[in-house]
């Protein structure tokens, strides 16, 4: 492991404080460590989330089938709302 001095507002110091005094965490880097985990779950959820809409994105724009009107698409619109009341 590594070592890394931090500077953090007044109110986090107090969060880490706390949860290692209420016993959840043995140390401050423990904490730290957690969020970092938590931080980065985040960011590959979120990216693995924006690759699935670029894909059905990217298949929206591939696909062969023809255009809808405004019209076309308020009737397909309308009998999915009844299929599904």
């Amino acid at each position: 492991m590594k070592t890394l001095s931090v500077t953090l507002p007044a109110e986090m110091i107090d969060a880490i404080k706390a949860r290692v005094d209420a016993g959840t965490y043995v140390s401050p880097s423990a904490v730290v460590e957690e969020a970092i985990h938590a931080l980065l779950r985040g960011e590959a959820e979120h990216e693995e989330a924006m690759e699935s809409i670029r894909a059905r994105v990217r298949a929206s724009l591939e696909d062969p089938r023809p255009d809808l009107t405004s019209e076309e698409m308020w009737k397909e619109l309308e009998g999915l709302f009844e299929k599904y009341r």
